[in-house]
């Protein structure tokens, strides 16, 4: 968090010339690739409330969702660069998807970046009739009943999608991937679905409260929310990652007036004691970038998403 804090304070002597904007004039559209409830939309919403409040303005969030989050995604980057529609983006879209399909944007060149805000891993979870406890006791039941079992994520090209084939290939094992449109928890705990493979916001509460049991995290280390659950690296698979980011981002030639303002905004949610009480509840990783910090992420996280596609030979149908 001194990272933020000390963001924050560079960023506030500095406000008045980013302050003279008089946008927002009207309601702001904060388009999100992924149904209400899964953990994209929920993130959006804590940051659309705050916004308003601060902006006097409502910022509504946009469900638009498909293609694992690409159809909203496009949808901003075809809007008009005016402010009044910016995207919260997971990578997913933006990094992953792109590795397995073709995508109708540029995920370099179609946006202005704002701030990568919050970080956040994935967690393994199976049905609580599922007999096993551990991932090693996963990957004994998977060789011993061969097609029995699958996994569900919010959906192709996910980092839950990538996550889960990366694992079945170092395993060697097979499990069907199920993609949903978000958090969908329905089918795995009914049984239908064994495995689950969502972001931690999306899926804790759920194995706090016993309904579904937690495995192993996605995460190199531990979070002070999943610090029950091993990571998938403590399991045996040295080096595995395969987490989630929220970005701010608006159209490509949106005023940087404005994208400064919304960064000065979203890093003070970020540093807000009872936003962080919240972020933590949820497994969330407070993070604060700069627009070129943010540009850089993605331009990095493009070829190293591709290269784990390639090595565990992931495609849209596995």
């Amino acid at each position: 968090m001194r990272l933020i804090a000390f963001a924050l304070a560079v960023l506030l002597a500095g406000l008045p010339a980013a302050a003279q904007t008089k946008w927002p004039e009207k309601p702001v559209k904060l388009v999100v690739g992924f149904t209400a409830g899964s953990a994209t939309d929920v993130t959006a919403r804590m940051f659309a409330q705050k916004f308003g409040e601060a902006w006097g303005q409502p910022v509504i969030v946009d469900n638009v969702t498909g293609n694992s989050g690409a159809i909203g995604v496009d949808k901003v980057a075809k809007a008009a660069p005016d402010g009044y529609t910016l995207m919260w983006s997971g990578n997913a879209a933006i990094t992953v998807l792109p590795a397995l399909q073709p995508v109708p944007f540029d995920p370099l060149k179609d946006f202005a970046p704002i701030s990568i805000s919050l970080s956040m891993p994935s967690v393994i979870a199976v049905n609580n009739d599922l007999p096993v406890k551990t991932l090693a006791e996963l990957i004994a039941y998977a060789k011993a009943n061969p097609g029995k079992l699958s996994y569900g994520t919010p959906g192709v090209g996910t980092p839950q999608h990538v996550a889960g084939a990366l694992f079945c290939h170092l395993a060697g094992i097979k499990m069907e991937h199920i993609p949903y449109r978000g958090a969908n928890f329905n089918d795995t705990l009914g049984g239908q679905v064994p495995v689950a493979i969502q972001n931690a916001g999306a899926i804790m509460p759920l194995v706090r409260d016993g309904r579904l049991r937690g495995l192993a995290v996605t995460a190199l280390k531990r979070s002070e929310d999943t610090s029950n659950l091993p990571t998938v690296d403590e399991s045996g698979f040295k080096g595995f990652e395969a987490g989630s980011w929220f970005a701010l981002l608006a159209p490509a030639g949106t005023s940087p007036a404005i994208v400064e303002k919304v960064r000065a905004e979203s890093l003070k949610v970020l540093a807000d004691p009872e936003m962080m009480k919240k972020f933590a509840a949820l497994g969330l990783q407070a993070v604060g970038s700069t627009p070129e910090q943010t540009h850089a992420t993605i331009a990095a996280d493009i070829p190293k998403w591709a290269q784990v596609v390639k090595e565990a030979h992931i495609t849209l149908g596995n």
